[in-house]
């Protein structure tokens, strides 16, 4: 098969594209580079021995949606392209709005030009908000997020689930991710945030390697069992392969399916931190420091229906992860930038 990926150079993307050639499929990315960078595609052309075949451009522009898909043979496609940073969604909410809706928007209609219609979302388990209670499942009704981001993902989940009822031709998996962290196994593609880093792990490598000072820790009193947040830490490998079975799956059904990609076990912020100096052999600076705004306490996935559909589940562990994020932070300090 022969999968086009928007954004598909970004940090889940590029391990998707290693994951799918590793299965014997055909990738085409389409990427602006906004938030990510060519060379890691060349990387994953490393890591597999095959071609990547690639496009530079803007998803929200159907021009280039067109010219992809006119010149290439598309089986079905994975939405990864859209910004992604929580607290600048907060900051310039038009712009995330404006980015991420229109890009799923003129992705659809120029899918439907081609007679392609079968796509995977990149999705999120913000989308649960803050009245429902973890583990998470996809039958739980969507909440009230607490970003713009969040909301941009709920409102794409919506729009594709009217697509499918508007047009049964369309088949769309809504693929909720916990929290991806790790890097592949190589050391040659992994997590490169610009700017200071929104998630955990890359801060965590980020003082581990002195670029960072000390690493915060952001609220030690939720009623948790030792009062950090508690988060469903997802190799991204195992995500990526996740996609795999995702894609193949919606290959042989039709309809709207929602799925849950987490290892349903919560990890606390105090734990991770701890699995890393332990695997790694190393100590990190550190400091508690106070709550940040709109952080749930907890938030972990039931993961049975993934196991169930796609007969895919988590198989790295947390240590896993923390080895594998470090050899990529170790390899490459300044990530993709020489």
């Amino acid at each position: 098969m022969r999968f086009l990926l928007t954004g598909g150079a970004g940090f889940i993307g590029s391990h998707t594209c290693v994951a799918l050639l590793n299965a014997g499929h055909e990738v085409v990315v389409l990427d602006n580079y906004y938030n990510s960078s060519p060379e890691a595609l060349r990387r994953v052309e490393k890591i597999t021995g095959k071609k990547v075949t690639a496009y530079e451009g803007d998803c929200c522009d159907a021009d280039t949606v067109n010219r992809v898909l006119d010149n290439e043979k598309i089986d079905a496609a994975v939405h990864f392209a859209g910004y992604k940073a929580v607290g600048e969604s907060v900051r310039i909410p038009l712009n995330y709005y404006e980015n991420n809706i229109n890009s799923a928007i003129t992705l659809c209609r120029c899918m439907s030009a081609h007679g392609v219609k079968r796509l995977v979302f990149s999705s999120s388990a913000t989308v649960y908000g803050e009245q429902n209670q973890p583990p998470y499942t996809e039958d739980m009704p969507r909440g009230a997020c607490t970003n713009p981001y969040g909301w941009t993902k709920s409102m794409i989940e919506q729009i594709l689930t009217d697509l499918v009822v508007s047009d049964p031709q369309w088949t769309v998996v809504l693929l909720r991710y916990f929290n991806p962290v790790g890097a592949h196994e190589s050391g040659l593609i992994g997590e490169d945030p610009s700017g200071i880093p929104n998630n955990l792990m890359p801060f965590i490598c980020q003082t581990a390697a002195g670029v960072r000072e000390k690493l915060s820790m952001f609220g030690n009193d939720y009623p948790t069992p030792d009062g950090t947040c508690v988060r469903d830490y997802i190799h991204v490998m195992d995500l990526a392969e996740g996609h795999v079975k995702a894609l193949e799956y919606a290959m042989q059904h039709q309809g709207t399916e929602i799925i849950n990609l987490g290892t349903g076990e919560g990890y606390s912020v105090y734990q991770v931190v701890r699995a890393f100096e332990q695997v790694n052999h190393l100590t990190l600076r550190k400091q508690d420091a106070p709550r940040r705004a709109g952080d749930l306490p907890e938030s972990y996935a039931n993961a049975s229906k993934a196991e169930r559909l796609l007969g895919w589940h988590a198989t790295r562990s947390l240590e896993d992860m923390c080895r594998d994020a470090w050899h990529w932070q170790q390899l490459n300090p300044h990530g993709y930038r020489e």
